[in-house]
């Protein structure tokens, strides 16, 4: 019995490894060159007397035409200055936020030799949330306001699915997904199955370019709503299968489990337990099973029409 379990325990390890063996890489001796500009810093710490010399460091930040006491007034708004001294708490020191960048360009820079890490910097942006984080080829804007902890009051009116992403964790994941997009070729993919898929691809960078970040950051997802993604991925599996959904070109079943929610519906008494982009999630675990069964490169993964990968994924949902 003791063989038996021994064997059992060798062969787990051996395919624990190999899962991870694609995604766990040596970037240590890859160089990346970048800049991180505290424009938040710069700007609420600015008078009427060195406002030129701001403007001048940060032209692309100031649109012209813009008369000079408009940025003195926003300066000196009480309610921003609240937000910027409630942001430097957070973040007076962004040296583990450095530190995570780099990691991060280098990975990217790993699978694309081409690939030039962008100029960061950060500002506030009143929490907008739709633009948290924009990636413009040789410059990244990150608004540290929107990462304050799920928490924090200023988020009180937020819907929990939102703010839970709203941390000093997250900034990473975001600036990742920014960059993933533009490296992924448009989603003219129409039937149900192709999207997941196209989102698996998405997931699986996210895979290669963060290797130590938790899976439940990646997606998203409290740590509730992961373990239920976990624990019930075969009904999930069963749920698409069963109500021919892979190959259905229906726009609504976006709606239902592609889109950001705060839950996917399969109109069960459990959808309220259930994460959103319950669709994305499935996509990955099909990309994840690929990639563990065949010998292909993260570039030519990304080439791959959706049959081949679902066809030669041998995909099965864990029970």
């Amino acid at each position: 019995m003791r063989k038996i379990l021994f064997y059992f325990l060798i062969s787990f390890l051996f395919l624990s490894c190999d899962k991870e063996s694609k995604t766990i890489v040596d970037v240590s001796e890859i160089s990346v060159d970048f800049s991180v500009n505290r424009f938040d810093v710069d700007f609420y710490s600015s008078t009427k007397d060195n406002l030129q010399t701001l403007k001048n460091k940060y032209p692309l930040l100031f649109p012209k035409g813009v008369q000079d006491s408009v940025w003195i007034n926003k300066i000196n708004n009480k309610d921003e200055q609240e937000l910027f001294a409630e942001t430097q708490k957070e973040y007076k020191d962004i040296g583990s936020l450095k530190e995570q960048f780099t990691s991060f360009f280098k990975h990217v820079k790993y699978y694309n030799p081409k690939f030039v890490a962008p100029n960061v910097i950060t500002m506030l942006t009143n929490i907008d949330y739709d633009n948290r984080v924009i990636y413009a080829d040789s410059l990244l804007l990150v608004s540290l306001d929107a990462y304050l902890g799920k928490n924090h009051d200023f988020y009180g009116s937020y819907p929990q699915y939102i703010k839970q992403n709203n941390t000093k964790e997250h900034i990473i994941v975001d600036v990742a997904n920014a960059i993933i997009q533009k490296q992924i070729l448009a989603n003219t993919e129409r039937t149900f199955l192709g999207k997941m898929i196209i989102e698996g691809k998405k997931m699986y960078l996210l895979d290669a370019y963060l290797p130590n970040i938790s899976d439940n950051e990646k997606a998203g997802y409290s740590q509730e709503k992961f373990n239920w993604a976990i624990a019930n991925e075969e009904q999930i599996w069963k749920y698409f299968v069963e109500k021919d959904l892979l190959y259905s070109t229906d726009a609504k079943l976006d709606k239902r489990f592609m889109d950001l929610a705060p839950f996917s519906k399969f109109y069960l008494e459990e959808d309220s337990k259930s994460p959103g982009q319950i669709g994305s999630w499935i996509g990955w675990q099909i990309v994840r099973s690929y990639m563990q069964n065949n010998d292909v490169s993260l570039r030519q993964l990304l080439q791959l029409d959706t049959e081949t990968i679902f066809k030669k994924s041998k995909y099965k949902p864990r029970r």
